[in-house]
């Protein structure tokens, strides 16, 4: 990556206000990135989640709670007869915008770690032909770390 403009002097400009880091601030918890997956997988009840994810409650409740706080997941009311009402857990359009950062990396697991679990497959409903994340510029082309110009906008 070729820094330029404001950012080619690396030495000139903090990156305290980085966008990444605000990111991660939102969702780098191992337990945040599971439970969006779980919610992917189409998860929504709190027992769900912590059967899926195999982490405790304790800690599924709070993660679950900076998730909803963060707008990736919204809650919503369900109610079972003879039981109480509940609220169970619905990704939010902010939240499904991350589909693409879990689905690379995953891709980059399937390709660079050892699990005894094996693979997903990931593969498109409508034809069959396998779902990859790549990185592309607007006019289409595939773009490497190489190929990128970093500016201030």
């Amino acid at each position: 990556m070729t820094l330029t403009g404001a950012l080619a002097d690396r030495d000139s400009w903090s990156a305290a206000n980085c966008t990444m880091a605000a990111a991660l601030d939102v969702v780098g918890r191992r337990a945040s990135m599971l439970l969006l997956r779980e919610a992917f997988y189409g998860a929504h009840r709190f027992d769900e989640f912590v059967r899926r994810a195999q982490i405790s409650e304790r800690i599924v409740a709070a993660r679950l709670k900076e998730l909803v706080d963060e707008g990736l997941l919204e809650r919503r009311p369900y109610h079972v007869a003879g039981q109480r009402s509940r609220e169970d857990y619905h990704l939010t359009h902010k939240g499904e915008e991350l589909l693409p950062t879990l689905l690379a990396l995953m891709q980059w697991g399937n390709r660079w770690t050892r699990t005894d679990g094996g693979r997903i497959a990931l593969t498109h409903a409508d034809c069959g032909s396998p779902v990859t994340v790549e990185v592309r510029c607007g006019a289409g082309h595939v773009v490497t770390a190489g190929d990128i110009d970093a500016s201030v906008r």
